[in-house]
């Protein structure tokens, strides 16, 4: 009797991990990616509108830099989605999935808005601002600190219960535009203290056009330089780090994991809290159902691609702070609705995403 022998064909393709790549090779890939997402782009815009894609560019260049101002507003609408990104690292770098960012920018913001109508007008300017610098720290620090109590007690999940901390949040923060609503009837708050600005983040320099808005991005410039230091040569940072890559590893190395994951939820809803009082005192002077502009959705992006590394996330929000403002600048310019400018946006955004997992993994064809 024969034994029959079966040849198990290769497959035509396989994905297979990468072990390493140089930093010069994965931000090649980047940019190749971004690239072919604007030659993509340009082609979408040509097929529907005939019109020169550079000019379009151009354009898109003019929304975010355009003038003195818009570059400024360009660079703290950057630094806002920045800080909310360097308060979600921590936590992500730790594997606990922080998907209340937006919560906490709001209950960060509800504190802060507090601060201005009862204690603008009374106290100090300093002393003001210290109180709202650390109320909204706390706020967000609390909102944060919930999940991570029900995750360490009773092992819940705590995507969902960070997620449905938002939805609280933004009830709360309805509650109380309707309380401080002014003028009565309006359903807003309006401006708060718009004569003694009361609250409002002081102006540095004399010019209108910059002043109001080096304060803010300078703040969040040392946030970044201390969440730096922080995760990658702190004894905090390292124990973050060994925690989300195994818990029974730290456990055994006798970290009090319990510990570390309330501690890191402190501070990851706390930088999320300090967003929601830059965004307030320093931008809008209000608070609204809307003050977090989707901002910490779009910070998970930030953080996801910069890999955890604090500066590299300036330069991901940048760009995407950048495509915001572009998108509606030729919005405006060329007569395009805004699923025309959304659809440029989710190209290259498709694409810079896209790259990471080339950058990952690698494609292996069969041989013939």
């Amino acid at each position: 009797m024969s034994n029959l022998q079966t040849k198990t064909r290769e497959p035509f393709l396989r994905i297979v991990k990468r072990d390493g790549m140089k930093a010069w090779q994965s931000w090649g890939i980047r940019g190749i990616a971004l690239l072919v997402a604007l030659i993509i782009c340009a082609l979408f815009v040509y097929t529907i509108t005939e019109l020169n894609p550079l000019s379009v560019y151009g354009s898109m260049a003019k929304g975010a830099f355009g003038t003195t101002r818009r570059m400024w507003i360009t660079f703290q609408d950057t630094a806002i989605l920045l800080c909310v990104a360097l308060g979600l690292a921590p936590a992500f770098k730790m594997k606990f999935w922080n998907i209340g960012a937006e919560g906490q920018i709001l209950v960060g913001g509800i504190a802060t808005a507090a601060c201005m109508i009862y204690f603008g007008e009374i106290l100090p300017p300093w002393l003001t601002i210290l109180i709202m610098v650390l109320t909204s720290a706390g706020a967000g620090a609390l909102w944060g600190l919930i999940p991570a109590l029900f995750k360490t007690k009773w092992n819940t999940n705590e995507t969902l219960f960070t997620l449905m901390m938002n939805y609280i949040a933004i009830q709360l923060t309805a509650f109380f535009v309707a309380k401080w609503e002014n003028p009565i009837g309006s359903n807003s708050v309006g401006v708060i203290n718009p004569d003694s600005k009361g609250g409002w983040l002081p102006e540095i320099g004399t010019n209108p056009r910059v002043s109001p808005y080096i304060l803010p991005v300078t703040i969040v410039l040392a946030l970044t330089v201390f969440m730096f230091f922080y995760l990658k040569n702190t004894k905090h940072g390292y124990e973050i780090s060994i925690v989300g890559d195994s818990e029974n590893t730290a456990r055994y190395a006798g970290m009090n994991v319990k510990k570390i994951v309330l501690r890191t939820m402190l501070i990851s809803g706390g930088i999320c809290g300090l967003a929601g009082f830059i965004n307030v005192s320093g931008a809008c002077h209000t608070i609204s159902e809307g003050v977090s502009g989707g901002r910490g959705f779009t910070a998970i992006i930030v953080a996801w691609l910069a890999k955890f590394n604090a500066f590299v996330m300036i330069f991901v929000s940048l760009l995407l702070v950048f495509l915001e403002k572009g998108a509606s600048q030729i919005a405006s310019d060329y007569g395009l609705n805004n699923e025309a400018s959304e659809i440029m946006k989710g190209i290259i955004l498709f694409f810079v995403l896209g790259s990471e997992f080339f950058i990952n993994y690698r494609l292996i064809f069969r041989k013939k």
